[in-house]
């Protein structure tokens, strides 16, 4: 059978992997049953749910014909290195890095340098336009994991906070 569009053969075979990697570890842990959930029920479900949409998307790729094939391009590596960048540094930032003596940061701060690292990815860079959306972000963040559901985690730097 003839791909007849790779783009979707290729979307459709990585949800299929990564459902089948959910399901296969939410088998690791309890799952329940529909009326009293374990913690592997929701992973277990997303997984089949996933696997099951890429199924679809692989079937529609080998028969709906289209134009030209719709061809894989070239890789983005550009926007590829700066998203997984940003979520590096996120990460290191918000939590610290103790074996090179880096304290927290801070969610705050962390949030900032998440929106302008990943913003670099794009073809076009606008600082304002940045800087409201970080800070829209970081206020949404605050409310929804700070004051809402009251996670324990930094908010700003460890020096700040003493």
């Amino acid at each position: 059978m003839k791909i007849k569009s790779q783009q979707d053969f290729f979307s459709g075979l990585m949800f299929m992997v990564i459902g089948i990697a959910f399901a296969w570890g939410a088998t690791t842990y309890n799952i329940g049953e529909g009326a009293r959930m374990g913690p592997g029920y929701f992973p277990l479900m997303l997984g089949i749910v996933l696997a099951g949409m890429g199924g679809f998307i692989i079937f529609e790729s080998l028969v709906v014909e289209t134009e030209d094939g719709e061809p894989i391009g070239k890789w983005a590596w550009k926007p590829l290195g700066f998203v997984i960048a940003a979520n590096l540094v996120f990460g290191i930032l918000l939590g610290g890095l103790p074996s090179i003596g880096l304290p927290p940061m801070g969610l705050i701060l962390a949030i900032y340098a998440l929106t302008f690292i990943a913003s670099l990815a794009g073809d076009e860079f606008d600082f304002k336009e940045n800087l409201v959306l970080a800070t829209v972000l970081a206020i949404g963040s605050y409310l929804a994991f700070i004051v809402l559901l009251k996670l324990q985690f930094p908010v700003w730097p460890t020096f700040i906070t003493g």
